[in-house]
């Protein structure tokens, strides 16, 4: 069977995180012709040329799968697309590679928030190995934060709170700080006695230093079980995100009308009650109108949506788009949104 030419009515959603990649290409009427997964999209480690051939790869699969050889538009959502220079060059990249007769790259941010809606209305903060906060109207207007670390006056994130909960262990240990349970749970989760001994295998990298994320769930699992110190961090990360979010919605003018929060990433969806309770408490003092939610549906939904918008797609599109990724009929879907209350 030999393969189709390309159909200007069709999309190639893109959703690129540091860890894994997804693609889908999907037709104008919402129907997805194929989906491939690979590996992660990192050009500030690799260099963009290698970063985009590894993409190529489930490129590759999805258009063989779908017949195609190019499609109408690209709808990437990137990670470490962190300014909106970073992103024009990707998609010069992009279209340099002739995967599509037209491409738009965002954060991949924005494919968290567009999954979780039903219209391109809201803010969404992402919470993973870092933090971001983007927001949208309709009428195409953004807000968005450079979150590029603390250059950028950024707090938060997994690695920012497993380096917070060392610093607070260690100096515990040593009599700087006050005393926290982290001094014991941290080292302990390595199997080591002390934060000294743990300090040790970090720096003369006995341990490697991706296991640092490690320490991530055993703040919150202290926290939970009461200790003080790590009950702070946890609620500091809360004000962040309550801080990034209303920030966003003023930019937009949404603070005083009813729009919705949504919360991603795999701190924010972890399910942690002292952090997510203190969120919606705290934005229910600030942004008393935002209906907050957490994100559900895979991202690259967010990106095929962004796509299907560039078409000006239907909503029956959208939601049997939608239906692919909620395993549900969209037909008796209901307008939902990819999000829990």
């Amino acid at each position: 069977m030999g393969l189709t030419a390309p159909d200007p009515l069709t999309v190639l959603a893109i959703d690129a995180g540091n860890s894994k990649t997804d693609v889908a290409v999907v037709n104008a009427a919402g129907e997805v012709l194929a989906t491939a997964r690979g590996g992660g999209f990192r050009p500030p480690a690799v260099g963009v040329a290698a970063a985009l051939d590894a993409l190529a790869e489930p490129v590759a699969r999805a258009f063989a799968d779908a017949g195609v050889t190019s499609v109408g538009h690209v709808a990437a959502c990137l990670a470490n697309a962190d300014l909106p220079v970073e992103e024009e060059q990707l998609a010069a990249a992009l279209h340099a590679r002739a995967w599509g007769a037209s491409v738009e790259v965002r954060n991949d941010t924005f494919a968290i928030l567009r999954a979780g809606v039903a219209e391109p209305r809201g803010v969404a903060v992402v919470c993973g190995a870092g933090i971001n906060c983007v927001g949208m109207r309709p009428d195409g207007r953004t807000a968005r934060f450079p979150a590029i670390g603390r250059i950028s006056g950024d707090w938060g994130g997994g690695w920012g709170l497993a380096e917070e909960a060392l610093w607070h262990a260690a100096r515990a240990e040593d009599g700087r700080g006050g005393p926290t349970s982290l001094a014991r749970t941290l080292p302990a989760h390595f199997g080591l006695p002390t934060m000294y001994a743990l300090i040790e295998a970090l720096h003369l990298e006995h341990l490697d230093h991706d296991r640092r994320h490690e320490l991530t769930p055993v703040l919150f699992a202290t926290a939970a079980d009461g200790d003080p110190v790590a009950r702070a961090i946890v609620t500091r990360l809360a004000e962040e995100v309550t801080v990034m979010a209303t920030v966003a919605l003023r930019r937009l003018d949404l603070l005083d009308e009813e729009a919705p929060v949504l919360l991603g990433g795999s701190v924010l969806t972890a399910g942690h009650p002292l952090l997510n309770d203190t969120v919606r408490t705290l934005l229910a003092a600030r942004a008393p109108k935002a209906d907050v939610r957490v994100v559900t549906a895979s991202p690259v939904l967010g990106a095929v949506l962004l796509g299907l918008d560039r078409l000006g797609a239907d909503a029956g599109a959208q939601e049997r788009a939608r239906g692919h990724w909620e395993g549900a009929d969209p037909e008796s879907s209901g307008g939902r949104s990819g999000a829990t209350m």
